[in-house]
């Protein structure tokens, strides 16, 4: 039984579809669309280089808060929020876009990207299971 919040995992775009319904996470990405009717920021963040994950990102409980300059195509954003499900995609070799209900959002401001992938891959590979299990 757990008393509390439930904690909240960093983790790069890339890894959101291995995480199940329900989990609250932190991760960054870009700006790559924003559709004011449904209030969704679509997030990509090529790292890895072979990673196609999309993070659409439910901002509707965030429209009072929420500032121009964090929904422009190329900003960069910090997301914490819970994954909700994964948007099945019509092309096999496309990664499913997972669907995120936004807690918070703030603009990253100007950052070191190659310093926070080395950081959070890192932080992965400290946390991955050995070869013993």
């Amino acid at each position: 039984m757990q008393n509390g919040p439930v904690p909240t995992t960093l983790t790069l775009l890339a890894e959101l579809p291995n995480f199940p319904p329900g989990s609250k996470v932190r991760f960054m990405g870009c700006v790559t669309n924003y559709s004011t009717k449904t209030a969704i920021l679509t997030l990509q963040h090529s790292h890895p280089s072979a990673s196609s994950a999309t993070a659409l990102v439910d901002v509707n409980l965030l429209l009072r808060t929420l500032k121009s300059d964090e929904t422009q195509v190329g900003a960069w954003v910090n997301v914490l929020g819970y994954v909700e499900r994964k948007r099945q995609t019509t092309s096999s070799n496309e990664e499913a876009a997972v669907q995120i209900q936004a807690l918070l959002l703030w603009s990253s401001g100007p950052f070191d990207l190659e310093g926070y992938e080395r950081s959070v891959d890192r932080r992965i590979a400290e946390e991955a299971p050995g070869p013993d299990g």
